[in-house]
């Protein structure tokens, strides 16, 4: 009977791969036959074994043999910056590397400029809308002499712009270490923060649905302060976040995390810090947990992975939150913020390479030839790259360590004046170089003393739920200071006891919007107001 059943099977398995093939064609049989092959054990791994061992034959025939096959040591931090000129010195030894599309003529994609007027005309363009980092004024400018130098270049192509592939590796090398990931830490440089962190989603979701058949609808636990940007990577990529409530310290509650898992959850996203109140969340503990439930664990340190590092060193007491935590999977870090590059530059990072390539998207059936991209950009600008790359290196350990002392003494004088100011107060425990202003008096309106604020000219971020100011302290805040926080204390005194003000300006519509039961219409309030500030007259 058993003999039989074998025949029966063997015959219908027969009749089909014939019919595949009469009615598909030899290709599309081909491909059936190799993935059921696939699927046997062993098979997959030589497939990979083989695959590895072509690719290194192929980069050993590239203009990225140098960089890619020789063994080199880990690029970290150097302790001292570089100086301007011996940084100009390897720009000039990068550049002889590239591909020279204007002189040459050569290259029949990927830069569509000349070195000409116009050309010119966008570096102008770009020096005058361009922020200053802040560091200082000789730092500012060896970072847009790489940007200049690199800034029609496009990163989609590293056999074309080797010299570009190599400074993205080295941020990110310089990154890793910096944040205490080891030799197998490796990434991928993006646009910013809002990149890296989409990127970190999709990477999760789809690792997810490789190794796990039960997934039917992905979805994120993640504190209510985690930054909107994983919000929006779940409403691009067709998931949902689950938000968990934070304590009254504003950390994030571990329980209720725990909690919330369940069999669709694909990762666990905590903060360091959230960037509303300046707190880092309990992720050695979420770490703990993420690591026991087999389930990655991503840290947003996009606001806070150039900064903490300083301030613990500076002697502060930071809780761990990096790569010397095992359960940490994943961190982003912004070079755009307290990196000091040009925007826009971020790193994401995973803890070994078989995570990453979650990362990495290919096609390989269109007819304009191969396509793969590691991020969401196809294109990358080159300058950004060649900025970040350079701000790293001319800060060095010493300069980042510099700033954040200046500005950690200058974030703590701030800090402390808010105390003294009656009706004032700071939210939670924040860590570095930001904190959030609250009023813990019922007849004071925190969003009217933002407006007050305003009308001294000052640009106030503010929170909600509760409410409260949100404040950075960033270079240029060091000789404004004093000024602050006497206009703070003003603003203070005027808006106590004075509850019309908290019924007009930005303070009433904050009030209005709070009593709306249904946050759709907000949403709705906010599309319509970007598709009215944006109209094209």
């Amino acid at each position: 009977m058993l003999q039989l059943i074998e025949h029966v099977v063997f015959t219908i398995v027969l009749a089909v791969l014939i019919s595949i093939y009469y009615r598909k064609g030899p290709q599309y049989f081909f491909k059936i036959i190799v993935l059921a092959m696939k699927e046997l054990p062993g098979v997959k791994s030589i497939i990979d074994m083989v695959l590895k061992s072509e690719v290194s034959s192929f980069v050993k025939s590239t203009s990225l043999a140098q960089d890619v096959v020789a063994a080199k040591p880990r690029v970290v931090l150097p302790r001292t910056g570089f100086t301007a000129d011996e940084l100009r010195s390897q720009m000039e030894k990068l550049l002889k590397r590239e591909s020279n599309t204007d002189k040459d003529g050569n290259v029949f994609a990927y830069t569509y400029t000349l070195k000409d007027e116009h050309y010119r005309l966008q570096q102008e363009a770009f020096d005058m809308f361009c922020e200053k980092t802040g560091y200082s004024g000789e730092h500012d400018d060896i970072v847009k002499e790489f940007f200049h130098a690199f800034m029609h270049e496009n990163a989609l192509n590293p056999m074309i712009f080797p010299a570009l592939r190599l400074m993205e590796t080295e941020v990110v090398s310089m990154t890793a270490a910096m944040l205490n990931g080891s030799s197998e830490t490796v990434g991928f440089l993006t646009s910013g923060g809002t990149e890296s962190n989409l990127m970190a989603v999709k990477t999760f979701r789809d690792m997810a649905r490789a190794q796990r058949t039960n997934i039917r609808r992905p979805n994120i636990i993640a504190p209510i302060t985690v930054h909107p940007t994983i919000d929006k990577a779940a409403h691009y990529f067709d998931m949902d976040v689950i938000h968990t409530p934070v304590g009254n310290d504003f950390k994030a509650d571990v329980n209720a995390i725990e909690q919330a898992i369940n069999s669709d959850t694909v990762m666990i996203v905590a903060s360091a810090p959230q960037f509303c109140h300046s707190v880092i969340d309990p992720i050695e503990e979420i770490a703990a947990l993420a690591a026991r439930k087999g389930i990655p664990l991503h840290v947003d340190a996009c606001f806070g992975g150039f900064m903490l590092p300083w301030v613990e060193k500076l002697g502060y007491k930071i809780p761990k939150f990096d790569f010397r935590i095992p359960g940490v999977t994943s961190i982003s870090a912004d070079v755009h913020k307290y990196g000091y590059s040009v925007k826009g530059a971020s790193v994401v990072m995973y803890r070994n390479a078989s995570i990453r390539k979650f990362q990495i998207y290919a096609y390989s059936e269109w007819p304009g030839g191969l396509y793969g991209s590691p991020s969401m950009a196809g294109t990358r600008p080159g300058g950004n790259i060649a900025a970040a790359w350079a701000a790293m290196k001319a800060l060095g350990e010493d300069g980042y360590m510099r700033k954040a002392k200046e500005l950690m003494l200058v974030t703590d004088k701030m800090k402390e004046k808010v105390k003294q100011i009656k009706g004032l107060c700071l939210m939670g425990e924040p860590c570095m170089t930001a904190f959030a202003i609250g009023s813990d008096e019922p007849n004071l309106n925190i969003q009217a003393v933002a407006d007050a604020m305003e009308t001294k000219g000052w640009k106030m971020e503010r929170n909600q739920l509760p409410d409260s100011l949100h404040c950075s302290i960033l270079p240029h805040h060091i000789s404004k200071v004093d000024k602050f926080l006497d206009d703070l204390e003003d603003a203070t005194d005027i808006c106590r006891n004075n509850k019309a003000l908290a019924k007009k300006g930005t303070a009433g519509v904050y009030g209005m919007m709070a009593n709306i039961p249904d946050k759709g219409i907000v949403t709705d309030f906010l599309v319509e107001f970007f598709s009215e500030v944006y109209k094209c007259k």
